[in-house]
């Protein structure tokens, strides 16, 4: 039998995925679309080929905490 793995990625717990007291669709689809570009940037970031210096990781980190920023008032939009 295969387990299941059940870790989070770095967008899931920014976004906080599985919380949707609502039940709205809408914030699920939210959560899921911030999740994957939080992700996209942290494999972008963490990839060695790339070569990232200081600055573009200060750069993804801060777009990273701006899509969080966009996705915590799009679903205070679509619950209100």
């Amino acid at each position: 039998m295969s387990e299941v793995n059940t870790e989070l990625s770095l967008g899931e717990k920014r976004v906080r995925s599985a919380f949707n007291p609502s039940g709205a669709g809408n914030v699920n689809f939210i959560k899921n679309e911030t999740a994957k570009m939080i992700n996209v940037l942290e494999d972008f970031k963490n990839d060695e080929l790339n070569n990232l210096d200081g600055e573009a990781k200060r750069l993804i980190s801060l777009a990273q905490t701006e899509y969080e920023n966009a996705a915590m008032w799009a679903v205070k939009a679509v619950t209100s």
